[in-house]
């Protein structure tokens, strides 16, 4: 299977993405790609575990009431990646069978990606927080992008994707060089 979705979201998995992403797209295979966060074994085990964890804890919070995380699908797998190594997963018998989900913590992790043959059906930008040390433009209350990011963006597009704002997945969604263009990006 190809990968469905990739989400450009340094947040990485929190509240939207497992329970609204996971729940609407419904993957075999959730890859969270980034070379610090994979190489750090705390935030790796942490983000490796966190959506079987949140469903649980949601499930059993909630077990009066319709659990908010039911909709997930209980299979799902997450892994935590390298760059390199996510690339050379998805070119694996497994991955090419899998319906994949892959959450970039910054755009540049993203193009490098495409970079590496990724293909993915949709790019989605969700969550890009201030990171310290640097001046970015607010571009609506989740994203703030710096001029830097901006170009890369317009790389990933240049590629021929399509890139939209959606924090949500039933959201319509904003054209994100529209968005950077009337910041002024």
């Amino acid at each position: 299977m190809p990968v469905i979705h990739l989400r450009i979201d340094n947040r990485l998995i929190h509240g939207q993405a497992t329970a609204s992403w996971v729940g609407h797209l419904k993957p075999d295979h959730i890859l969270v790609v980034n070379d610090q966060v994979a190489r750090d074994p705390i935030l790796s085990k942490l983000y490796s575990q966190a959506l079987q964890a949140r469903k649980l804890q949601t499930t059993l919070y909630y077990q009066v009431q319709k659990p908010l995380f039911s909709n997930i699908p209980p299979q799902v797998e997450t892994s935590v990646l390298e760059i390199d190594k996510a690339a050379e997963y998805l070119e694996t018998e497994k991955g090419k069978r899998e319906k994949v989900m892959v959450i970039a913590r910054f755009p540049s992790d993203a193009l490098a990606l495409i970079e590496k043959g990724l293909n993915p059906e949709e790019i989605i930008v969700g969550n890009q927080i201030i990171i310290r040390g640097t001046r970015p433009v607010r571009i609506n209350r989740f994203i703030w992008v710096t001029p830097e990011q901006a170009e890369i963006y317009r790389s990933i597009a240049q590629k021929g994707y399509s890139l939209k704002i959606k924090i949500m997945p039933l959201e319509k969604g904003k054209d994100l060089l529209k968005a950077l263009e009337e910041k002024g990006l």
